[in-house]
C-alpha cells in the first residue's frame, strides 16, 4: 500500500469513530424523589434544549440530571434540537441554579432517569429566560 493509501486508511478509519455514539450525560446523582424537594449548584451540562445538570461541585457523581417543567424544547434529532440547545447554554450553563421538583405530566417526579423540576436563575425562570431568548418550543 502506498503511503498515500495508508493515509486514506486511517483517515475514514478516524472518520468511523467520530460516527460512534455520544456518550451518556455526565449527571450521575441520585434523583429527588418527592415533589418540593429543592436543590441548587450550577450549571454543569446541558444535553439538550429542556435538559441539564445541576452541581454544587464539579464532581459529575454530585450532577442531579433535569428535565425543565416549564420549557418543552424540540428533540435534539429535530431540525430546531441544535438551536434549542444552543439558546439553553447561552441562559444557563455554569451559572447558579436553584431547583424545586414537581410533578410532570406523567404525574411522576422523575422521568427517564431525570427529575421534573422549575429551575430559577437570579429569580427568574429558566423556561421564561429561554421565551425571551427566542428559544423554538414544541416538535419543530
Amino acid at each position: 500500500m502506498s503511503h498515500r493509501g495508508a493515509l486514506i486508511g486511517a483517515a475514514l478509519l478516524a472518520g468511523v469513530g467520530l460516527a460512534s455514539p455520544a456518550a451518556a450525560d455526565p449527571c450521575t446523582a441520585p434523583l429527588p424523589t418527592r415533589e418540593g424537594h429543592t436543590f441548587s449548584g450550577f450549571v454543569r451540562y446541558v444535553g439538550d434544549g429542556d435538559s441539564l445538570c445541576i452541581g454544587a461541585s464539579a464532581d459529575p457523581r454530585t450532577w442531579i440530571e433535569v428535565r425543565l417543567a416549564d420549557f418543552d424544547a424540540p428533540e435534539l434529532h429535530a431540525a430546531l434540537g441544535a438551536r434549542a440547545k444552543a439558546a439553553l447554554k447561552a441562559v444557563a450553563l455554569r451559572r447558579p441554579a436553584m431547583c424545586t421538583a414537581v410533578r410532570g405530566r406523567s404525574g411522576r417526579v422523575r422521568v427517564y432517569d431525570r427529575v421534573v423540576a422549575l429551575c430559577s436563575i437570579e429569580g427568574r425562570s429558566i423556561g421564561t429566560l429561554l421565551r425571551q431568548a427566542g428559544a423554538p418550543e414544541g416538535d419543530r
